[in-house]
């Protein structure tokens, strides 16, 4: 079985209440997940290599836990589209 290692130094959020960052943080986790799941997806982003910055430019959020769970998913794709190419 393959592994996949994501590590992520630092998240750059301005605007976000710090009472919401476990909600963002859990959106993102379930989503890489997700997307790793998938066989397609996971053989894309499987090479070695490491991306120094990947900007993803401005996004928004919903209220509460619920917007940032959705911001943490969103996050992840946007990761997820910038590392596969």
């Amino acid at each position: 079985m393959n592994r996949i290692h994501i590590n992520i130094d630092r998240i750059v959020l301005r605007g976000i209440d710090p009472a919401d960052r476990q909600a963002l943080v859990n959106g993102l986790k379930t989503e890489l997940a997700r997307m790793l799941a998938d066989p397609t997806a996971r053989a894309a982003i499987a090479q070695s290599r490491r991306t120094p910055v990947l900007p993803l430019g401005k996004m928004s959020m919903g209220q509460g836990t619920a917007g940032a769970r959705l911001l943490g998913g969103g996050i992840a794709r946007a990761i997820g589209k910038g590392i596969s190419r």
